[in-house]
């Protein structure tokens, strides 16, 4: 697909509006300056992501894999919101890390988080220092796993609700 060329449109991750790199899953924002429906950086709450390389039809502008589902992955847990802006601000405060993905479960009748990180300096402490921040920004308590760089899926999603 490709964008109309009258928009500005930026692919960015869902929750904090960080760019992407072209090829990775993240939320469409788009800016249009016609005067009679002007908008400025609206986020569609779509993710796709970029193709790379130019158009076959020599168009000029972005080409998109399409709707790939939705950005808004707000979830609740143990009647707490828990939002993707949570969890990009404990990946901003632990640079070591990678992808993030919290994984919410049901253990029993208690919902359950757990933390996927991927890091290629894991260890003990890390996993700990995570820990803290995790319930620090969430203000709950929850499981932090430490995975290999390139472990978690490239699909934009940052917190999936397996209940």
């Amino acid at each position: 697909m490709v964008v109309n060329e009258g928009l500005i449109t930026e692919i960015v991750k869902p929750g904090t509006g960080d760019p992407v790199a072209e090829g990775d899953v993240g939320e469409i924002v788009v800016t249009s300056l016609d005067p009679h429906h002007p908008w400025i950086r609206l986020a569609l709450g779509d993710l796709t992501a970029a193709l790379p390389g130019p158009s076959k039809r020599s168009r000029t502008n972005m080409r998109i894999k399409g709707w790939m589902g939705r950005a808004d992955q707000t979830t609740k847990v143990k009647g707490m919101f828990v939002r993707p802006e949570q969890v990009a601000e404990v990946g901003k405060r632990h640079s070591a890390l990678g992808r993030l993905r919290l994984v919410v479960t049901r253990q029993g009748e208690t919902d359950a988080m757990t933390l996927k990180a991927e890091t290629a300096a894991a260890n003990e402490a890390l996993r700990e220092e995570i820990a803290s921040t995790l319930r620090m920004v969430t203000k709950l308590g929850g499981a932090v796993e430490l995975v290999g760089p390139g472990t978690l899926p490239n699909d934009g999603k940052v917190i999936a609700d397996e209940r």
